[in-house]
């Protein structure tokens, strides 16, 4: 009995030993295959890196101001009589906007005036009086007094009327007005917009440690999705004298003709302006660029070995340092040289190392003034 016990369990052992061989073996085959096994290649696009000659320039987001730009308000109270403009209109210097009624000082004046006659007709008897000594000089001095205090008051009253025919500041273009015939303002009360647009200002800040390299005339360029494509060119005319604290930037203001009145006040533009030098950089399609919190990369194509020592065109990762852009390419300060091969599309997909299999039929555009498509 013995004996079959341990036949029994000879066989099962044998068994047991047979099969964690065999699953060992099965094991060993496997991992290495998978060792030896590599993923099918990416479909990429590339670009060869070169030199470009751009020029230096600072980039940065401003806004219009006009150069002369108020509310028009009315100076003193009063009934309004008569519109004299339309909203929209260009008007000029001293131009008659509103009449206010003037009724009760033109009354006002012609009883000044004629009190201004009657002194004047009684200082010139008190002068005949005086010169045959009929009169002292301190009456002669009283008559002359009262007249000149009724010149003043007729002044006074003319100055009142003129301020009440409310005039245009300055020549410019008028907004929406405000207010409607027969409604009485008060003093302040608005009237209408009215902006000087040509020339006109554009505002913008650069960082404090970028100031330096700017000069009064430097050529500014804007842009904006209501202009044409080719913006209008400006000057730099003044540099603020103090930096923001808050922000540690310097305000810039920049004027430019403006004769069509394409800029208008409040309107929000990007700029660019020229520091009248040229640098070489390794330009590369935006596209190219591998955007991260920890870092900006991009990946170069080259031969690379693999585990089976066999050799297949793979990508290597690369940090890099950006500077500016123009249109859809970025500027490479650091991390690719000229010549190197860089993948412009599809590096989501990619990783150091990986395989790739190039196909530059149709490549990302890589334009430095590009142009939208016609909607």
């Amino acid at each position: 009995m013995s004996k079959r016990i341990i036949i029994v369990v000879a066989s099962l052992a044998a068994l047991v030993v047979g099969l964690g061989l065999f699953k060992f073996l099965q094991i060993r085959t496997a991992i290495a295959q998978g060792a030896s096994w590599q993923p099918p290649p990416e479909a990429v696009t590339t670009i060869v890196a070169g030199t470009e000659v751009w020029p230096a320039t600072l980039g940065g987001y401003g806004t219009v101001a006009a150069v002369h730009g108020v509310t028009v308000s009315a100076d003193l109270p009063g009934k309004v009589e008569r519109i004299e403009f339309d909203s929209g209109r260009s008007v000029r210097a001293g131009d008659i906007l509103v009449l206010l009624d003037v009724s009760q000082e033109r009354s006002q004046l012609a009883a000044a005036e004629a009190q201004s006659e009657l002194t004047r007709l009684n200082l010139d008897r008190m002068r005949q009086l005086r010169e045959k000594e009929v009169v002292a000089q301190a009456e002669l001095d009283r008559a002359a007094a009262e007249s000149k205090q009724a010149d003043a008051r007729a002044g006074e009253i003319r100055a009142t009327i003129e301020r009440k025919q409310i005039r245009a500041p300055f020549s410019g273009v008028l907004g929406i007005r405000h207010i409607d015939l027969g409604q009485y303002l008060t003093a302040g009360d608005p009237i209408v917009p009215l902006q000087a647009l040509d020339p006109i200002y554009v505002n913008f800040s650069v960082p404090q440690r970028e100031v330096g390299q700017l000069r009064i005339g430097a050529e500014v360029r804007v842009s904006s999705d209501s202009l044409a494509v080719a913006g209008p060119v400006g000057h730099v005319t003044a540099i603020n004298s103090v930096v923001d604290q808050a922000t540690r930037n310097v305000e810039v203001q920049a004027s430019f003709r403006n004769p069509h009145g394409a800029l208008r006040p409040g309107m929000f533009v990007e700029v660019r302006t020229s520091l009248g030098e040229s640098d070489q950089v390794v330009a590369l399609p935006a596209s190219a660029i591998s955007y991260a919190p920890y870092g900006n990369s991009v990946f170069v194509v080259s031969d690379l070995k693999g585990p089976n020592g066999r050799t297949y065109r793979g990508v290597q990762q690369r940090f890099v340092k950006l500077g500016g852009g123009h249109g859809d390419q970025v500027a490479v300060v650091s991390g690719v040289k000229p010549g190197d091969e860089v993948v412009t599309s599809g590096v989501f997909k990619l990783r150091n190392g990986a395989a790739v299999l190039i196909n530059n039929s149709i490549r990302p555009s890589n334009d430095p003034a590009p142009k939208p498509e016609d909607s």
